[in-house]
């Protein structure tokens, strides 16, 4: 079988995760490993925890897996849920539900709030579940900041607050794998109790690594949890061992890769990091506004305040195919985006703007978009590259 033909350049990579990958972490990962006796193996993992402490805000204990963000809700269920007690999960779209029925599957039972498309999580209906949960069978709060499928950033601060306004104890813990990186987050200042991550996303590596930050809080919960678990299990993760911190042998390149995507972060620093994610999410934004001048698209998102800076999503009208648009985007102008997930599929497509990525490149991306929907006839009045141009000519 001949070889493709090399296609010169290279392709935007512009889905919400996989992310581009930095050169400067191709290259530390690119490093043969080290013995597990290596003093290097531990100051790597030391320098990887004290720099997510550090991008998370917190003196919590930070575990890491080799696993994905599900791997890391996994570890969630099983050290907090114990029998008989309950997970309350705010409805915020595909991934609500995808822990929600990923918690039943372990044997937790979970209580939803309502999922209304194109909405933030609804704050009130949690703060009215947990004033009727008289008996404190809720063993926690469950919440996604940014729903990668919907676009869509929940205020965190709403949502601290109305677990207080309920007087309610339980636990909260946090979604940040599509915002950590991307937007400020305080985890102590917030009061949460876990805050769950992954590595493919703001973090600017490869899939394969998550991880959780846990106060003192939920380590007694887990402790006294007599739900059985090994890998996944807390208690057996804070060790100063690093075979018995990833319950046997550590992801090494990950972790050499995760060290350089933390330095180039805190190099670049994080106000800077932030503002730069506010800008290209402004640019898209703006584009998303002109093309949906033609009536064929739309934000998914209804709260112009709750649209991501991680992701877009693009609502389109019946009779418009996303993933037509997609497949001609991504292999006749290099352009690869992601399509709708779950009640989304076929209804929506999505830019991922987070990581390693500048105003150029996503003006970039927006053109190949712009040309593909040009190309499928799907209307867009002016256009939304002049839109995003003007945006970030603004400053």
């Amino acid at each position: 079988m001949s070889p493709s033909p090399r296609i010169p350049g290279h392709r935007l990579l512009h889905s919400p995760g996989p992310t581009r990958l930095p050169d400067e972490v191709l290259h530390a990962m690119s490093r043969q490993p080290v013995d597990l006796a290596d003093a290097r193996l531990d100051a790597t993992i030391a320098d990887c925890e004290a720099g997510l402490k550090r991008l998370l805000h917190t003196q919590a204990d930070v575990l890491m897996y080799t696993a994905n963000g599900h791997g890391a809700w996994e570890a969630v269920v099983v050290n907090l849920l114990a029998p008989g007690r309950r997970a309350l999960i705010p409805g915020t779209g595909h991934f609500s539900e995808s822990w929600a029925l990923q918690t039943e599957a372990l044997g937790g039972s979970v209580v939803r709030t309502p999922w209304h498309e194109g909405q933030p999580i609804d704050t009130q209906a949690v703060e009215q579940v947990l004033r009727e949960d008289r008996q404190q069978r809720i063993a926690a709060v469950f919440a996604v900041h940014t729903d990668t499928a919907s676009g869509v950033t929940s205020d965190l601060a709403a949502l601290r607050a109305a677990i207080d306004a309920a007087g309610h104890p339980a636990l909260f813990v946090v979604d940040v794998v599509a915002s950590l990186g991307v937007v400020p987050f305080d985890m102590d200042a917030l009061r949460a109790d876990v805050v769950v991550g992954a590595s493919q996303k703001g973090l600017m590596l490869p899939p394969g690594m998550g991880f959780v930050a846990v106060n003192q809080a939920a380590l007694a919960v887990a402790e006294a949890n007599p739900t059985p678990r090994f890998y996944w299990d807390w208690g057996r993760r804070r060790d100063a061992l690093s075979y018995r911190k990833f319950c046997g042998t550590p992801p090494i390149n990950l972790l050499f890769g995760m060290q350089a995507a933390l330095q180039l972060i805190f190099h670049e620093g994080l106000d800077a990091v932030f503002a730069r994610h506010r800008q290209v999410a402004g640019a898209v934004h703006a584009a998303v506004q002109g093309w949906s001048e033609g009536g064929a698209l739309g934000f998914f998102c209804q709260v112009p305040a709750c649209r991501s800076h991680s992701v877009t999503a693009v609502a389109v009208r019946g009779g418009v195919d996303p993933e037509a648009l997609r497949t001609m985007a991504r292999e006749r102008f290099q352009v690869s985006l992601s399509g709708g997930l779950g009640p989304l599929a076929g209804r929506v497509f999505r830019i991922g703007h987070m990581g390693d990525i500048n105003a150029t490149m996503v003006l970039g991306a927006l053109a190949g978009v712009e040309a593909a929907l040009r190309l499928q006839g799907i209307p867009i009045g002016q256009g939304g590259v002049p839109r995003a141009l003007e945006f970030l000519a603004r400053g």
